[in-house]
């Protein structure tokens, strides 16, 4: 029986870099589709179905920032945004419009792989530990279950992306307890911070998940702020324990 391979959709208007791409994924082992500009991405991503996108930012006709806007409109698929831009500013614009993780060009495809790997890793469905068994961890009027890897509130569910989610649950698995920004980009993302920098990926998803979940993000209950050390989620009472 054939194995299930994952696909990837890299979007560069670089033939060069897409051709480079194309050929070292296809070796370790995904099926890689290419798009040359955000239109034709569009297109391809509703033919081709991928399992994550490799998007660079500056293209033609519609550029990264609109193809990942387009794409959160309606799926949760893993992005990670390929950027040239030296502006710090606009590399976080990516991650504010649902972007999962970003790469600085020119770039190392063993970085890029690495990325991958562990977005793709990150997405799939694997409890935290200190998840209860039920898997279903309710505070508030949040229920989050691990399980399904979906949150709601109240009756609303809500969309998060699976970096989200995997922030969400690493948060809950030890609530009550701080995380620092490195420790949270280790455990979710994979990697070890190389400039301060890096550690914007974890604010800025923070910020989005505050914007999702809590009644007033920017005084937040359920989120919290650690100062000088990072975040930690609002601590959750066993029953019968009292605050």
């Amino acid at each position: 029986m054939e194995t299930h391979k994952e696909k990837i959709l890299v979007v560069d208007d670089e033939a060069s870099i897409r051709r480079i791409l194309e050929t070292r994924l296809s070796m370790i082992g995904y099926d890689v589709v290419t798009a040359a500009d955000g239109e034709e991405a569009l297109d391809i991503f509703h033919e081709a179905i991928p399992d994550l996108v490799v998007l660079d930012v500056m293209m033609p006709k519609l550029d990264g920032y609109g193809v990942c806007q387009e794409l959160r409109k309606e799926s949760d698929i893993p992005i990670i945004m390929l950027t040239a831009l030296g502006d710090v500013a606009d590399r976080i614009t990516g991650l504010e419009l649902g972007a999962d993780d970003y790469v600085v060009k020119p770039f190392s495809p063993k970085e890029l792989e690495a990325r991958i790997r562990s977005v793709l890793r990150r997405v799939e469905k694997n409890g935290a530990p200190g998840i209860p068994s039920s898997g279903v961890i309710s505070i508030a009027s949040i229920k989050i279950d691990t399980n399904k890897r979906q949150v709601y509130k109240g009756d609303e569910r809500i969309r998060l992306t699976g970096m989200e989610f995997s922030l969400l649950e690493l948060l809950v698995s030890r609530s009550g307890e701080p995380f620092s920004r490195s420790e949270i980009l280790q455990e979710v993302w994979g990697y070890t911070p190389e400039r301060h920098v890096d550690t914007r990926v974890v604010d800025v998803h923070i910020s989005r998940l505050r914007a999702k979940l809590e009644d007033d993000p920017s005084n937040p209950e359920l989120i919290l702020t650690a100062r000088g050390t990072g975040y930690l989620f609002q601590r959750i009472l066993e029953p019968g324990e009292e605050p």
